[in-house]
């Protein structure tokens, strides 16, 4: 079958909301937006295990720091379902690592911010990893299908996470006052980091476009960012938190909420490494790389022993 024919069985496959499996014929194109969104999102799993590791040791009891355990623990797990996702478009994980390591591939932006409270876990979990589902619940239907299938039991764990983070606020805002100052606080520090995820405006997304056309995407960064919004106040207000945007309210002619626009010089600033915790966090990834080093030529030198033994039989 000739190249014109396997790019009209592609865009057939496409149209028809049909999957693309790593041995199906695909543009180039498809499969380097593949790899730069994979790879953003398994090294934001692996980057965003940092600031909630931090508060691993010092969380108030056994059953938080079981909790905060499991969680950090799944989210390695994310990382790695991803990193096998992109391997088969044809990359090598540990090329992946050295671009995340040398600053040539970017993870979310929203881990370049500390965690600088306890509180900070539970907001995580609610503002965080709510805007992730947000974010990722339509990639269960992206048109690559081991990504789609990756982000399946993602989402699962997301949703349990969220959870997680809501249930601890909740103990923290029946407290005491101030563990309520603590949990407004760091929404204070967290709501806008936490709108930014979603990507820049949709009028500066160019390559959104060309995603949601090949069924890579399902929504525009503006769409996503307004369902999150519209999920979270009333959230807000059972938790009897305050969301720090005075431009926020109930618009009944569009049936959404109004609210302001973050900061796009920040994030900016933020994505192109000048954010509070850039630095520190690629430190922590390159080190902890440097120092596995020699589990990964432990693992390498035992695989190739095995298959040595299975050839000689």
């Amino acid at each position: 079958m000739d190249e014109t024919a396997l790019a009209a069985h592609f865009d057939a496959t496409i149209a028809g909301d049909q999957r693309i499996e790593p041995r199906d014929w695909m543009p180039e194109a498809y499969r380097r937006t593949l790899i730069r969104q994979i790879a953003q999102h398994a090294h934001s799993e692996i980057i965003g295990m940092q600031p909630e590791g931090n508060w691993i040791r010092r969380a108030p009891s056994l059953r938080r720091k079981a909790i905060l355990l499991a969680k950090v623990q799944d989210e390695a797990g994310h990382g790695l379902y991803l990193y096998a996702a992109a391997e088969t478009l044809g990359v090598d994980r540990e090329e992946l690592t050295e671009k995340l390591i040398s600053g040539r591939q970017k993870y979310s932006s929203i881990f370049n911010y500390p965690t600088l409270s306890y509180a900070d876990v539970g907001v995580i979990g609610w503002l965080v990893d709510g805007a992730a589902i947000c974010n990722q619940v339509p990639l269960c239907r992206c048109s690559y299908g081991p990504y789609a299938r990756a982000m399946v039991r993602i989402c699962k764990e997301e949703s349990f996470h969220q959870r997680q983070g809501y249930e601890l606020l909740l103990a923290m805002v029946n407290g005491t006052d101030a563990q309520r100052e603590m949990v407004q606080e760091s929404t204070n520090r967290f709501w806008w980091p936490s709108l930014m995820m979603f990507g820049p405006p949709d009028g500066d997304s160019p390559n959104t476009r060309q995603s949601m056309d090949w069924g890579i995407k399902r929504h525009t960064n503006d769409e996503l960012r307004q369902r999150f919004v519209d999920m979270t106040v009333p959230q807000a207000e059972a938790l009897g938190v305050t969301l720090p945007d005075p431009g926020l309210r109930w618009n009944a002619e569009r049936g959404h909420y109004d609210f302001s626009e973050p900061d796009w010089d920040e994030f900016k600033a933020v994505i192109s490494g000048s954010g509070p915790c850039n630095a520190q966090r690629l430190a922590q990834r390159r080190r902890a790389h440097e120092e596995g080093a020699w589990v990964r030529a432990a693992a390498q030198a035992y695989a190739e022993k095995q298959a040595s033994r299975t050839a000689a039989a």
